[in-house]
């Protein structure tokens, strides 16, 4: 298993557990449970922001902690600490035990281990200095002004964080990983006489700094948000009412991941309260769409090695050509429902009990060109990018607003509009997809998914796609 020799020096040497003792804690801890284990957390973070040509904030955080779960049937005993002692971790074994009179069976089996690397174990954090990224943002307040003049307000911050983890269980089966994470961020204000719009991009991944150090990259993302801003200044109050849509390839896939990700999660189902319980099997989009999970892509933002359980990431498909065939599981809701631990058993940190969540979630690509998807709208919308948004899991409603759309008139994309809202059902606007673009792309490397309080990051894509109909809210009167 990767990293575990790394991690003792971490927890054990430096940490002041002793490896045998922590073992055996966990051992007592788990004693007469279902399920469960020491989940040992090290962490570094850092943010550096910029606004108007000055440092607005910049923070380094270091942590050490565990959290000790033990589960009994559906019950779960949950105790977490920011120190790693054999005193600390003994009080926790004593505040979990109190579920082990539901106790349904014997201890569940651990899982398989891998060798599997999926990114570098570099800390990011260390392989720059904190001029270099001062510098950075610097530069990139610079380079928009030039780019555009009408330039009043330019934001950029950079986002690091080094995470390393070890999962042990009461049979002593140990499991590890090194995760490191970076981030940029650009968002530029216009002013054409008066009238001021927004534009943004950022990117990322389980990578170092240097991708973001890079001019070619961080000069793109300026570029794109320009772009961006620049369309807005020019945009028309979105209309509103039943309308075809085409979405975008990349970003937009966020939609997919609220409307239709978490309703396909297991807690949900288990509990019956997704739109989607008890339709296994069945036809719930349209032909040709199929929806993947996938844990083991390289480098990705929602890439895991192994997740906080310590099963190791997979590939799920959770829709296939239309048809529901799977669910996103810990190790938890697996065992209660009768079915295989996929590797989404995730938390935000120590102090969170582990549930099920997304990492790379997307739709496959089709096979229309993305031209001919155009071509065949004759009143429509076609949203680019997204901003927020809002979905009920029982009943898969949903509310998005769209950063940036146009109107596609005779099949050609027009003028762009602002305060679009796309209104529906994840169920249902699944069945709508007539058309599924060859232009399947992930997002840059910006996703971050919230959950029972808990943010985890998270990687989305698709291709571009064609919506029968949609309900679209705008500001046109």
């Amino acid at each position: 298993m990767p990293h575990l020799a790394a991690t003792n020096d971490l927890f054990f040497t430096q940490g002041g557990l002793d490896p045998q003792s922590a073992l055996r804690i966990v051992a007592e801890a788990l004693e007469g449970c279902d399920d469960g284990e020491l989940f040992l957390e090290a962490r570094q973070s850092e943010s550096i922001a910029l606004d108007d040509g000055r440092i607005k904030s910049a923070s380094f955080d270091t942590g050490i902690g565990f959290g000790l779960r033990a589960v009994a049937d559906e019950a779960v005993g949950f105790a977490h600490a920011s120190e790693v002692s054999c005193a600390a971790l003994t009080r926790a074994k004593d505040a979990v035990k109190a579920v082990r009179q539901g106790h349904s069976g014997t201890l569940a089996a651990p899982p398989q281990g891998t060798n599997r690397l999926l990114y570098t174990d570099a800390n990011p954090l260390a392989g720059a200095s904190f001029d270099a990224k001062v510098n950075l943002l610097g530069e990139i307040d610079a380079y928009a002004r030039s780019a555009d003049s009408r330039a009043v307000q330019v934001m950029a911050s950079i986002l690091g964080s080094w995470q390393a983890v070890r999962i042990l269980r009461a049979d002593g089966t140990e499991s590890a990983d090194i995760r490191p994470l970076v981030r940029l961020n650009v968002s530029v204000v216009l002013n054409d006489k008066g009238r001021m719009e927004s534009g943004g991009h950022g990117f990322g991944g389980r990578v170092g700094f240097d991708g973001l150090l890079d001019p070619a990259a961080w000069k793109a993302a300026v570029d794109e948000a320009i772009r961006q801003a620049r369309a807005n200044l020019d945009s028309i109050p979105a209309p509103a009412g039943e309308m075809e849509v085409v979405l975008g390839p990349g970003w937009p896939g966020v939609l997919l991941h609220e409307a239709v990700g978490h309703g396909l999660e297991g807690d949900f189902n288990r509990k019956k309260t997704s739109a989607f319980s008890g339709l296994m099997g069945q036809r719930i989009a349209a032909t040709g769409v199929t929806v993947v999970d996938d844990g083991t892509l390289p480098d990705r933002r929602g890439s895991i090695t192994v997740d906080d359980e310590g099963t190791p990431s997979g590939r799920t498909v959770l829709i296939e050509d239309g048809i529901l065939v799977g669910y996103l599981f810990d190790r938890l809701n697996a065992r209660l429902m009768g079915a295989k631990p996929t590797g989404n058993g995730r938390r935000q940190s120590h102090a969170h009990p582990p549930i099920p969540r997304m990492t790379n979630t997307f739709m496959l690509a089709g096979d229309h060109d993305p031209a001919e998807i155009l071509a065949s709208v004759k009143n429509g919308l076609y949203a680019a990018n997204f901003g927020g948004g809002q979905v009920d899991i029982t009943s898969g409603k949903f509310v998005f607003s769209a950063s940036e759309a146009y109107l596609v008139e005779n099949g050609k994309i027009g003028a762009p509009v602002k305060g679009a809202t796309l209104v529906g059902s994840g169920a249902e606007s699944l069945k709508k997809i007539t058309m599924i673009g060859s232009d399947f792309a992930m997002d840059p490397g910006i996703g971050t998914c919230g959950k029972d309080g808990q943010g985890v990051a998270v990687g989305v894509g698709q291709p571009s796609l064609k919506l029968s109909c949609m309900t679209v809210g705008g500001t046109q009167v």
